[in-house]
C-alpha cells in the first residue's frame, strides 16, 4: 500500500506520523469537555463533535474515552475508518465542513484515550527474558522452564497506567542489600525503563470460555507505546516466588494514541524460528507480529537534547499480542473492553537494541554515556524517557506519537 493521500496537505509528508493511512484514535480537551478524536497531518480531528453535530452516525465517540467506541466491535470499526477516508481524500468536497472540527495538534490536551479495565504485563521478548534470566540467576538458568512454551505474564495495576506527559515520583520500597542481613525501606536507586507495545482489547469474551490466536486478533482494537517503569532493587528483593509486585504498581506509561490494527495490516509479519512446537491452542493461523521500529530516549534535566539509548524493532517479540490474549482466555479468564496487554521488554540481540537499563548497562557494570558527556547505570531525578515508534511504508509512516514521561524524587511523606 502507498500514501493515501489527503486535502489536508500536512497528512501527506512522507516523515509525519499521522497520514490518512493511519487515523490513531485518542481522546483530547480544547476548553471543553474530553472527547474522542483522531490525529491527521499537524490537526486533531474532534470526532465527539462531529458526531453530536450529525456527520457521523452514533458510535460512542462523544465520551471522554474510547470505550464505547471499542465495545461497538469490527464492524463499527471498520465503517468509521471508511468514513473518515470519504471524508478526508484528496478531491473531497467534505473539507469546509470539517474545518471547523480541526484544532492544531500542538494546542490540545491529549487525555488517557481508554478505560483501563485490567493490566496485564507479559514477558514475551526473548532476547530480554535471557539477558535478565542471565542477570538474576545465572546462563545456566537463564529461561525458566516454562518460557518455550507459554507467554509468561503477571497481572498489573491499572490504577496506575498513566497518559505520556505526566511526571512519575520515584518509587519507594523495601530493599535488600547481599551482605545485609535485614531489608530496609526507602527510594529506589535502581529506577529503570521498559520499552513495549500495548495491545487494548475492543472486543470482550465471556467467563468460562477460552478463544482461538484467530478470534484473539479479532478481539484487538489497536496498540499503544507502553513504558512499563520498573523498580529493579526492590523487583529483586521481592518477586521471588511470586513475580514483581510494588516493583511495577507504581506507574505505567502509555502513548496517547491507539493506533487501529487495520492502520497496521500492511506491516504483519511471520512468527520467529522456534525451538519448541507450541501447543495447537497457541499455533497461528498467519502473520501475527508487526515490523515496527521501535526507539527510547534519555534527558537529563537541563540537557539540551536527548540521547537515542536504544533502538530495536517489535519483530523481536516471541510471542505475539493475539497468543498472549489466547493463552490468557485458556483458564477461562474474561477479557474485557479496555484491557491492556503489555508485551514486555522489546530487546533485540546486539546491546543497542536493548530495550531497558537493566540490559543496556548489564545491571549498572557498563554505564551509558549521554550526548552532554553525562553517564547513566539507572534513572536519576529530572531524567526524561521517550519513546518512539513507527511503521515505514510506500511513501509513509505509521506513527504512534511520543510515549514520555519525567522522574520526579520520591515524596517525604506517607
Amino acid at each position: 500500500m502507498s500514501l493515501l493521500r489527503s486535502w489536508l496537505e500536512t497528512a501527506n509528508d512522507p516523515d509525519g506520523p499521522f497520514p490518512m493511512n493511519n487515523l490513531p484514535l485518542g481522546v483530547f480537551s480544547a476548553g471543553g469537555a474530553p472527547r474522542c478524536c483522531t490525529a491527521i497531518g499537524d490537526q486533531v480531528l474532534d470526532l465527539g463533535g462531529m458526531e453530536r453535530a450529525g456527520y457521523l452516525r452514533p458510535m460512542g465517540l462523544d465520551a471522554p474515552a474510547l470505550n464505547d467506541f471499542m465495545a461497538k466491535g469490527p464492524e463499527t470499526w471498520a465503517n468509521l475508518r471508511a468514513t473518515l477516508f470519504g471524508y478526508l481524500a484528496e478531491g473531497s468536497s467534505a473539507a469546509g465542513m470539517l474545518t471547523p472540527f480541526m484544532h492544531p495538534l500542538d494546542a490540545v490536551r491529549l487525555h488517557l484515550p481508554f478505560r483501563v479495565a485490567e493490566y496485564t504485563d507479559f514477558y514475551a521478548g526473548r532476547h530480554h527474558a535471557e539477558n535478565v534470566g542471565t542477570l538474576f540467576r545465572g546462563s545456566e538458568n537463564a529461561l525458566p522452564p516454562n518460557w518455550l512454551h507459554m507467554p509468561i505474564g503477571y497481572n498489573g495495576r491499572s490504577s496506575t497506567v498513566i497518559v505520556s506527559g505526566t511526571d512519575v515520583h520515584r518509587p519507594q520500597g523495601q530493599t535488600k542489600a547481599p551482605d545485609a542481613d535485614l531489608p530496609t525501606f526507602g527510594p529506589c536507586q535502581r529506577l529503570d525503563m521498559e520499552l513495549e507495545l500495548g495491545a487494548v482489547i475492543g472486543s470482550p469474551s465471556t467467563m468460562g470460555t477460552r478463544v482461538s490466536v484467530a478470534e484473539a486478533d479479532a478481539m484487538i482494537f489497536g496498540y499503544v507505546l507502553l513504558n512499563d517503569w520498573s523498580a529493579r532493587d526492590i523487583q529483586a528483593w521481592e518477586y521471588q516466588p511470586l513475580g514483581p509486585f510494588q516493583s511495577k504498581a507504581f506507574a505505567t506509561t502509555i502513548s496517547p494514541w491507539v493506533v487501529t490494527k487495520a492502520a497496521l495490516e500492511p506491516f504483519r509479519r511471520l512468527a520467529p524460528q522456534r525451538d519448541i512446537p507450541l501447543l495447537p491452542y497457541l499455533e497461528e493461523p498467519g502473520p501475527m507480529f508487526y515490523d515496527i521500529t521501535l526507539s527510547a530516549a534519555l534527558q537529563p534535566e537541563g540537557a539540551d537534547a536527548a540521547t537515542t539509548i536504544c533502538q530495536t524493532n517489535a519483530r523481536e517479540l516471541y510471542y505475539s499480542a493475539a497468543q498472549q490474549l489466547a493463552h490468557h482466555t485458556a483458564s477461562g479468564c474474561a477479557m474485557r473492553t479496555g484491557d491492556l496487554l503489555g508485551s514486555g521488554t522489546i530487546s533485540g540481540a546486539d546491546t543497542g537494541s536493548h530495550g531497558s537499563l537493566l540490559e543496556l548497562t548489564w545491571g549498572g557494570e557498563n554505564p551509558l554515556t549521554l550526548e552532554n558527556d553525562g553517564t547513566r547505570t539507572f534513572l536519576e531525578d529530572g531524567d526524561r524517557v521517550t519513546l518512539h515508534g513507527h511503521a515505514q511504508g510506500d511513501g509513509y509512516r505509521i506513527g504512534f506519537g511520543e510515549c514520555t514521561g519525567r522522574i520526579l524524587p520520591a515524596r517525604t511523606t506517607p
